[in-house]
């Protein structure tokens, strides 16, 4: 649970102010109390404080074991006479025997768990035991040895019972406690009737009495506190654990679906560096969702291009995809797509077959990418065999006319990521090509393989036919005369999977960090194993004493957490974090300053009863010391009071005096440094008042009088002094507070604490020792001074135990806090370079679409009236790693321009195979708004041209049909010829074969109805479809080097724009005969002319103004 809360401080605000009280609020037991029924899980809550409680318990019985050693021990060597303390001895070792055994049930964990009430029983019990055998003893040498005793276990009793006892009810804890105090002041005051000697006694009177109450009540309330600190500590470690949790089911979550992403785009032995890079970037709030850049620097640090000697390639083609993309909807398009897709993706998988992507109705992978595979030919064929039957058994369930060509060849390869928007993964070489004509040239139902892939398969395993005519004359495959077969087969069973046995979204189930923090509410009865596991993981501190059958699997967790901390004083080894720990706002404060104001109170009750001396200064300083607790108790609590009264339903504003308060309780509140000067003030106020006891008391004139009483046979009038045992209660209260502040260094307390016991143990024995040694012991013959200190060391060991345990836990929540901070940072990392990812595959506008429809088990699709889709070839290139290392940097520089038009004019990248770039326009309805806004074009002929492509967009019917996608892709292609033309000037200059800066462009555009969506199973692909598609496919493909040819339509459409458009004549197109063809009209200095005026033809460069100069940018 991140508790972290900025806040503006009071004292920069003028005049009123308002009341911000949600981080403590946040701290608030009603509040987590609430938030955990919220959450449904007050029931594993239960189990945690079962857990708790019983290393709570392991705790006590070692330190009760330990008190009752060392009374003994000091009982046997600190007596005269021996035979007097053998009853207690005895009572001592049967109490300990009777409490540990009843306890001892409490360890069966599983039994506890069902039988709740055991827990309560058992401790009552116990508590009893012990105050009845500490009464008991003191009666019985009362009534046989006329010896009047002081009690041995009555605050070790209270102490047991708040702090180790496992009672799970504070009220039921609370009573016990009152039921045990107001047992041992009936004990008290069973003396007060009984004559002279019972005057001797420390509880003379009803001043006395009253005394004894308080400090009664003094140690009840600091009971009463602990058990509220502590279930406030563990109840907020327990939702941090479950914070904790839930971020470790996001982030692994979130690292699969990253992963994920990542392989739909890259193979895994590239996918790494990148991944690494991703994440280091996101580190360095340098990330962009838009686009990935590596940085030149970084990324001739990555393998950009890799070559694999000895592989299988395999290109598959959908038979009549054409006729399927115009005649069905989108949404019966994108489910057949889907279907065919998914089951080919999961059937590669099957094969252990890279894919590679898809393009179009095109389909192609490789075997033995990822690793040498000497089966990769195998596998290849395999998977084609797979492929048809897969896509015969969709033709007979969705009566389609469609069938599948499939080509594999076996040789090496290049592969590589270029580009800087939309990494893609790609391969290249004559292989791939070879590949790609056996497809092409293949036979539907047949896979088409070349004579060197035949020959690493066993030929018993096919049925195999010669290869088809159009493959004996096809230029590529007889540039190196080979032999070509058509293979089938039976499919293998195993791969050969419906869609209705996968759901592709549903493994991936893609959901943003955001979505599952708003729905992490548990249902009833369904919490999984994982959170159960987690939560029986958390460590609990004590001392592993369980039977093997009751134990559980966290002994790694608790080894971990002491090595984490030291032994003695649990800090923290890292001394940064304990820092850091240290230095965190208490906001439990106001409940320690309410405590140390209630012992104060009781303190100085003490002290005024106990001390008749008259004493002027004795007032003074009682005064002093209950302003200044009082003072801060006002301060601490003013703040929750205003909130109580007036805040908590209706928020209101204060005045200066208010919000100086405000300013000042939590400056406290967060100032470590000032934290110590409170503890130590409240420290120095109690030494004050107990001061007061020992210094007001005349221990010459108390010896005199003692003596005098033993002479004469008269009552000892001890108003001359102090009541020891008064005094020594009081110490020890002091010492058990001492403990109870929190964010206090546990040494600091420590020290202290032993100090105040170092103190008392000097004053007992060396400055008033006459006083001491003539009060109540505690056994018979024993030494008073012994008793007193065993009583203040009794405490000073029992509140060590029970702060060490605290302050372990405490620890543990902030470490887990720690923790979980940096999962949450580690799980929004990752979510962010999923975010990236995405946008590596989706257009940005779909991203958030897509994770919608995935989260609903639904097939994301959608349909734009008006698109216009470009296909660019850069000619004239071998596909080498000279070549390939020159086009990735012009693919780069392609890149650079598309994040401008990506931005202002919605011009997305599709894909890029090979040479070949592909874009679109219009694929975001919010396109008009987007270019009305657009503030990218600064000089003023451009700004000209902006507004009058504006005035020419909003003037006319064409808004609603969206004509000017059209312009922009158009616009987009000059440019791109642009950069090209600057490439090739700057490659010129250099010392690299000169083929390489001969390259041109081939473009093609086309406008119209498309379809768009993510198929795929275990790897999403986005693409679209449609007859523009197609069109500017081949509209590229049939055109001419330094030309944009665009179809009939888009030339009409850019005519209104002005633009010159020449009509080329009929151009066969395959699937659609002879069309007529148009060349957009461009001049020697690569700009738009005009249809109406030559002198404007300078104004249609979008962005002329704005293109980079290359050449420059390549020279320096």
């Amino acid at each position: 649970m991140n508790r972290k809360i900025f806040r503006k401080p009071y004292r920069f605000r003028f005049g009123s102010c308002k009341l911000e009280f949600a981080a403590e609020r946040q701290w608030e037991q009603s509040f987590l109390r609430d938030k955990c029924k919220d959450l449904n899980l007050e029931e594993e809550y239960k189990k945690y404080q079962i857990r708790l409680m019983v290393s709570y318990l392991t705790v006590f019985i070692l330190l009760f074991l330990l008190v009752v050693t060392c009374n003994n021990l000091i009982l046997y060597y600190g007596i005269e006479y021996f035979e007097s303390a053998y009853i207690d001895i005895i009572c001592d070792v049967t109490t300990f025997a009777l409490v540990a055994g009843i306890l001892a049930v409490n360890f069966v964990e599983s039994f506890v768990f069902r039988h709740s009430w055991v827990m309560l029983c058992s401790s009552v019990l116990s508590a009893y035991i012990v105050v009845i055998c500490d009464i008991t003893q003191n009666m019985y040498h009362y009534y046989h040895s006329s010896w009047p005793l002081n009690t041995s276990y009555d605050v070790f009793a209270l102490c047991m019972i708040y702090m180790f006892l496992p009672i799970p009810s504070i009220k039921a804890a609370a009573l016990l406690a009152f039921s045990v105090s107001v047992i041992y002041i009936f004990y008290f005051l069973h003396f007060i009737p009984f004559g002279q000697k019972a005057m001797a006694s420390p509880v003379r009177g009803l001043e006395l009495i009253t005394v004894e109450v308080v400090h009664y009540l003094g140690f009840n309330m600091m009971g009463i506190f602990f058990r509220i600190f502590n279930d406030t500590i563990v109840r907020a470690s327990f939702l941090d654990r479950y914070q904790f949790i839930k971020e470790e089911i996001w982030l692994r979550h979130a690292l699969r679906q990253e992963s994920t992403i990542l392989d739909s785009i890259l193979p895994p032995q590239i996918a790494k560096p990148i991944q690494t890079s991703i994440k280091e970037k996101i580190m360095k709030s340098d990330s962009d969702y838009d686009t990935f850049d590596f940085g030149r620097r970084k990324r001739e640090s990555l393998v950009t291009f890799q070559i694999h000697p000895d592989v299988s390639i395999l290109y598959a083609d959908v038979v009549n995809y054409t006729h399927l993309t115009t005649t069905l909807t989108v949404e019966n398009l994108v489910k057949v797509l889907h279907d065919l897709y998914g089951r080919f993706d999961m059937a590669a998988s099957f094969f252990k077959v890279q894919r590679i992507k898809f393009l179009g109705d095109c389909y192609y992978c490789v075997a033995g990418l990822a690793g040498a595979d000497p089966d990769h030919a195998k596998m290849a064929v395999s998977l084609g065999i797979s492929m048809i039957a897969n896509i015969q058994e969709v033709r007979l369930q969705r009566s389609l006319n469609i069938d599948m060509r499939i080509g594999v060849h076996s040789g090496s390869l290049i592969s590589g990521v270029i580009g800087k928007a939309k990494l893609q993964f790609d391969i290249w070489g004559a292989d791939v090509d070879i590949a790609n004509r056996l497809e092409a040239t293949g036979k539907p139902g047949y896979v088409h393989v070349s004579g060197r892939t035949l020959s690493h398969l066993d030929p018993k395993d096919y049925t195999i036919f010669s290869g088809t005519e159009k493959a004996k004359l096809d230029p590529v495959l007889q540039k190196n005369p080979m032999s070509t077969y058509l293979l089938t087969a039976a499919p293998n069973r195993d791969s050969f999977k419906s869609l209705k046995e996968f759901r592709s979204y549903g493994s991936m189930e893609f959901k943003t960090l955001e979505t599952e923090r708003r729905t992490q509410v548990v249902a009833d009865g369904s919490i999984s194993e994982e959170l159960r596991d987690g939560f029986d993981k958390m460590p609990v501190g004590g001392i592993k004493c369980r039977s093997a059958c009751c134990r559980r699997d966290t002994d790694t967790n608790k080894e971990k957490s002491n090595r984490d901390l030291g032994i003695f004083c649990v800090a923290f080894k890292n001394s940064s974090l304990e820092w850091n720990y240290l230095h965190q706002p208490d906001y439990l404060f106001k409940y320690s300053i309410m405590l140390a104001w209630g012992v104060g109170c009781c303190l100085i009750y003490a002290q005024t009863v106990t001390t008749k001396i008259a004493c002027n200064e004795c007032i003074i300083i009682d005064l002093i010391a209950f302003v200044l607790l009082t003072s801060m108790l006002c301060i601490a609590w003013y703040k929750k009071v205003c909130w109580w009264l007036y805040d908590k339903y209706s928020p209101r504003k204060y005045g200066k005096c208010s919000c100086f308060i405000f300013y000042i309780f939590e400056k406290i509140q967060h100032s470590f440094v000032l934290r110590i000067v409170v503890y130590m003030t409240v420290l120095a106020c109690y030494f004050m008042v107990i001061c007061l006891i020992v210094v007001t008391c005349d221990q010459s004139q108390f010896q005199l009088d003692w003596i005098d009483s033993k002479l004469f046979h008269y009552e000892l009038d001890r108003e001359t002094c102090f009541h020891p045992w008064v005094f020594t209660n009081m110490m020890a209260l002091i010492l058990a507070t001492s403990y109870t502040f929190a964010r206090i260094p546990f040494a600091l307390k420590t020290i202290i604490a032993c100090l105040e016991a170092l103190a008392h143990l000097l004053i007992v024995y060396f400055q008033y020792r006459f006083v001491f040694h003539h009060s109540l012991t505690t056994t018979p013959h024993l030494s008073a001074e012994f008793a007193h200190f065993i009583r203040v060391s009794m405490m000073l060991i029992t509140m060590y135990a029970k702060e060490r345990q605290s302050e372990f836990n405490t620890k543990m929540n902030y470490k887990l806090n720690v923790d979980l901070q940096n999962k949450q940072k580690a799980a929004d990392v990752t979510n962010q370079s999923i975010i990236i990812l995405l946008n590596n595959i989706l257009p940005s506008h779909v991203v958030d679409v897509y994770l919608s429809s995935v989260a609903k088990h639904e097939l994301y699709c959608e349909n734009y009236r008006k698109v216009s889709v470009m296909f660019a070839m850069i000619m004239n290139f071998r596909m080498d790693i000279k070549s390939l290392r020159v086009i990735n940097d012009i693919i780069t520089e392609f890149d650079k321009l598309l994040i401008a038009y990506r931005e202002y004019y919605v011009v997305e990248k599709i894909k890029v195979v090979g040479c070949t770039y592909m874009a679109a326009c219009g694929l975001d309805i919010n396109l008009a708004s987007k270019i009305r806004d657009s503030t990218f074009v600064s000089s003023s002929s451009a700004s000209t041209d902006l507004e009058r492509f504006s005035s020419l967009r909003y003037s006319s019917d064409r808004t609603n049909n969206r004509d000017e996608v059209a312009f922009i892709m158009t616009s987009f292609a000059l440019d791109l010829m642009r950069v090209m033309s600057a490439c090739n000037t700057a490659y010129k200059t250099k010392p690299f074969d000169r083929a390489l800066s001969s390259g041109e462009l081939c473009i093609g555009i086309s406008t119209g109805e498309i379809m768009a969506g993510v198929v795929g199973a275990s790897q999403p692909h986005y693409d679209i479809w449609g007859n523009p598609v197609n069109m500017a496919s081949r509209m590229e493909s049939t055109g001419l080097p330094g030309h944009i040819q665009v179809t009939e339509e888009s030339a009409k459409i850019l005519e209104e724009f002005d633009i010159q458009c020449d009509y080329r004549g009929l151009t066969f197109v395959k699937g659609r005969g002879e069309i007529p063809t148009y060349f957009v009209g461009i001049d020697k200095d690569l700009k738009f002319i005009a249809k109406n005026s030559p002198q404007s033809s300078a104004r249609h460069s979008i962005h002329a103004s704005e293109i980079i100069l290359y050449g420059k940018n390549y020279e320096e």
